[in-house]
């Protein structure tokens, strides 16, 4: 069984390449904020970095490049490969707005924009100009979201598994997007702003974890057919597992009408939500993946690149989904948990770029460097989060810099100093992915 979809060769492909475009942008900025990030967080690093106050601008570019924008382009690029529209003028509206909106995001810092609030899941800098870009990046997702209402119709088996995948991300979107307007309505205007951004983002922010999931998991099953291996169960239990990781978002408005969205209900049934609802569909195709992976010894040097980010991926996204249960308290296990999750999504993104970027009509990824990339982030992020956790396990909160982490012990030196080193690897398998996936562009499409 095979999970391939279909390229479609109109329009679509062209506005597909442009969000992948905005996606490999916001990463850019966001591996330019990454580096003061981790540099902020080394011992002693107060004595050579004289302007820490920029470490919470940076969390907050970071987090809405490397995240937010990163991941919804990514998720607007597998929507509009799989939508049913034919690509008609309009459908460049979303993408050209969503890129106003980033560009204005990623230049408020230098443009006047400060005061960052470090809320969860969309951390902002309270300035008009910042407001301005989030709100342009938002109209553009929403207008994908409903361009892609109207899915292609199903082909093969394998593809209609990941079409249905795709299409439950859409719904998914949808109903973060209305768990958005929702907190927005009931929330009491003269809320204080942390609490404000706060309860307006968690629930949703909550919900659209479940569509990055899903996108994580039809990226796994497409680069596990590119490497010609087949899963022992069918489309049909695929598709089912599908749905079941999409199913608990149907609690949004359960939770939403019977505690309203600015309660400590609110926020704790919305982490039980993910706690034991992100990992239903996640945990047995991750185990069917990485059974076969580790079994298989045929690879072709040029699947390396693909089988290598699809291993680390699965790997990397368990371990962030363990040191999820692990969590108690506001400490740095929790990015720990967040940053191994992520960057397995991530990982599975990146995969996917290396197999489509010649579909895109590009010269294929390959070589030495396109094998290690996958390995030197994993394991450069592995190291970050195990540092991560250790130092939690010790104390250190999360959200602080410099000093103020109470590094006041040799141990608590020693494990955040793993971290940054940890850290540091793992820019530079950012760095050498954006370095090998823009030298491809820059070359100029194949004509071979």
């Amino acid at each position: 069984m095979q999970y391939a979809l279909h390229i479609p060769q109109d329009r679509r492909k062209s506005i597909a390449f442009g969000w992948l475009s905005l996606g490999l942008g916001a990463l850019i900025i966001a591996g330019i904020f990454s580096i003061l990030l981790v540099l902020s967080r080394v011992p002693q690093a107060e004595h050579f970095i004289p302007w820490l106050d920029f470490f919470h601008t940076s969390i907050v570019i970071h987090v809405d490049m490397s995240v937010l924008i990163w991941f919804l382009a990514y998720s607007c690029l597998l929507w509009t490969l799989s939508s049913k529209h034919t690509g008609h003028a309009f459908s460049w509206l979303p993408l050209i707005i969503a890129i106003a909106g980033t560009v204005i995001i990623g230049s408020s810092p230098f443009l006047g924009a400060a005061d960052p609030l470090m809320n969860n899941y969309v951390p902002v800098l309270r300035h008009p100009l910042f407001y301005t870009g989030l709100g342009l990046f938002g109209i553009g997702i929403v207008l994908q979201v409903i361009l892609s209402l109207l899915p292609e119709s199903f082909a093969h088996e394998g593809e209609s598994s990941l079409r249905l995948g795709i299409y439950l991300t859409v719904l998914v979107t949808l109903m973060a997007i209305v768990s958005l307007s929702w907190s927005y309505l009931e929330i009491p205007g003269d809320t204080d702003d942390h609490s404000y951004f706060e309860y307006l983002f968690w629930g949703g922010g909550h919900v659209v974890q479940f569509s990055y999931t899903l996108l994580m998991l039809v990226s796994w099953l497409w680069l596990f057919s590119t490497l010609g291996l087949q899963l022992p169960v069918s489309h049909r239990i695929i598709s089912l597992l599908l749905i079941l990781g999409a199913v608990p978002v149907l609690l949004t408005p359960v939770i939403q009408a019977s505690h309203g969205s600015f309660s400590p209900e609110y926020r704790h049934n919305f982490s039980l939500l993910m706690r034991w609802g992100g990992g239903i569909a996640a945990l047995p195709i991750g185990l069917l993946i990485i059974i076969k992976l580790f079994a298989f010894k045929g690879c072709a040097d040029e699947h390396r690149p693909i089988a290598n980010s699809l291993k680390a991926s699965v790997l990397l996204f368990g371990a962030g989904g363990l040191l999820g249960f692990l969590t108690n308290g506001v400490n740095t296990i929790i990015p720990a948990h967040y940053h191994g999750s992520i960057v397995g999504v991530t990982l599975a993104m990146m995969g996917l770029t290396y197999y489509l970027l010649p579909k895109f009509n590009y010269r294929q990824v390959k070589g030495k460097w396109a094998q290690r990339q996958p390995l030197i982030y994993a394991w450069g992020q592995f190291i970050h989060i195990s540092g991560l956790a250790v130092s939690g396990a010790m104390g250190i909160q999360r959200k602080t810099a410099g000093a103020a982490q109470g590094l006041d012990s040799m141990s608590r030196k020693i494990a955040m100093g793993v971290m940054g080193m940890g850290g540091l690897l793992a820019i530079i398998g950012g760095i050498i992915f954006l370095v090998i996936v823009l030298k491809i562009i820059s070359k100029g499409k194949n004509t071979d």
